[in-house]
């Protein structure tokens, strides 16, 4: 490239505000410290050029991983870095990294993850879809129980499907904890209208602690219990959460530590109280 001269700099500017046009803000921002790079080391434009591009499409995904990250709702301290694996089956430890890279969302597949209250099904399904965003998806994290109510209130305003296009831009959309839910049947029918919208096109992350023998208590009805799991389950993976309870292990382990903690304070009081008649002595 030339050196930059003062014919250079009124073309960069110029260069500048037609990218701030074509919105390319990170193009126009660095062209100008780009090109007396470039003339420092001998680029082509061509270099020059593409150096720039990739400036402009780095930025342009972080800021929107960063998007998602706010819109997705997931639980700030559930993620993979948090994530226990040691409490994992050897069979979900092996299947997780797979489930992260987004090959199931990527082909509309279901993720349905079931097990006992507290044993960690929440957290690990929201570590994944920290790690779907990170991959350029849409995730979207609610309570079952609050996606029913939204569902129900678009449908009274005679917008539900609008409210139904809004949740088909999230490539997978966690539905958590589905067996809380018992429902009237204008409550179900919101529900299994938005699982069938996305059969075979979105997928849908469902942690239950309800099996699905049981799911009549969610559908009412046993056609539409049918016809739901159908749906579910003929393009998922299906997860099992087994072992103790997080929350009954940390609990255990905190009155553990109180109770050394005490036992540690008596201990000390009972030496000082001896030591002090020792020396009244």
């Amino acid at each position: 490239m030339t050196p930059v001269d003062a014919s250079s700099s009124s073309a960069l500017a110029s260069l500048a505000i037609m990218m701030r046009e074509l919105k390319l803000p990170t193009f126009a921002r660095h062209a100008e410290e780009i090109a007396q790079k470039a003339e420092r080391e001998g680029w082509t434009f061509g270099k020059y050029l593409h150096h720039l591009a990739e400036l402009e499409i780095h930025e342009r995904r972080r800021r929107r991983i960063e998007r998602f990250m706010k819109d997705s709702d997931l639980l700030p301290d559930k993620t993979l870095a948090t994530l226990t694996r040691a409490r994992l089956t050897p069979k979900v430890a092996k299947m997780l990294p797979t489930l992260c890279e987004g090959g199931f969302v990527e082909r509309g597949d279901n993720l349905l993850t079931f097990g006992l209250p507290g044993r960690g099904k929440t957290h690990l399904v929201c570590a994944i879809g920290y790690e779907l965003i990170q991959r350029g998806y849409r995730v979207l994290f609610t309570p079952t129980y609050a996606l029913v109510q939204r569902l129900l209130a678009a449908k009274r305003d005679l917008r539900l499907e609008k409210e139904l296009a809004t949740l088909d831009a999230y490539d997978a959309v966690i539905l958590d904890d589905i067996g809380y839910v018992q429902q009237s049947r204008d409550e179900m029918e919101v529900l299994f209208t938005f699982l069938a919208e996305r059969y075979e096109r979105r997928s849908v992350i469902i942690t239950s602690n309800v099996v699905f023998s049981e799911w009549d208590r969610i559908f009412k009805d046993p056609m539409t219990t049918a016809a739901a799991i159908d749906r579910l389950v003929h393009h998922a993976v299906i997860i099992e959460m087994t072992g103790t309870s997080v929350r009954a292990d940390t609990a255990g382990q905190t009155m553990k530590e109180d109770t050394t903690t005490v036992t540690g304070t008596t201990k000390t009081k009972d030496k000082q109280a001896t030591n002090e008649v020792n020396g009244e002595l």
